[in-house]
């Protein structure tokens, strides 16, 4: 809500600028993955294994998505993929992030148009 407040207060030109420099920011979209990284311990089932004793193995990385209320997905991550893995989740979030502040700025221009229609 304050950042609707402070959006009132500049002008067009402003938000025209700031929404471009948003969009400027954007990293490649192409490299963006939503969804949580989290350490899991692991049974591999196999009888005689440590695992079966109460040794898991791991620490594993894992990527959980949500698709939908109840539902989940994911799997293990390599250790040579965790870097890209973390680096485009974090994409993920800056482009949910700008769009967001970008749309909120062009709810402004369009508030704005329609007020000058009405007068």
């Amino acid at each position: 809500m304050t950042e609707r407040r402070g959006l009132t207060r500049l002008a067009a030109l402003a938000l025209q600028q700031r929404r471009q420099g948003l969009a400027r920011q954007l990293p490649p979209v192409g490299e963006t993955l939503r969804g949580s990284l989290m350490e899991r311990y692991m049974v591999c089932g196999k009888p005689g294994c440590k695992c079966s004793r109460g040794e898991r193995h791991g620490p594993v990385c894992y990527l959980s998505v949500t698709l939908g209320p109840g539902r989940t997905t994911g799997g293990l991550v390599a250790d040579e993929q965790l870097q890209r893995v973390r680096r485009w989740i974090a994409n993920y979030q800056q482009v949910k992030d700008h769009l967001e502040k970008i749309s909120e700025i062009n709810r402004e221009l369009l508030r704005r148009e329609r007020q000058k229609t009405k007068r």
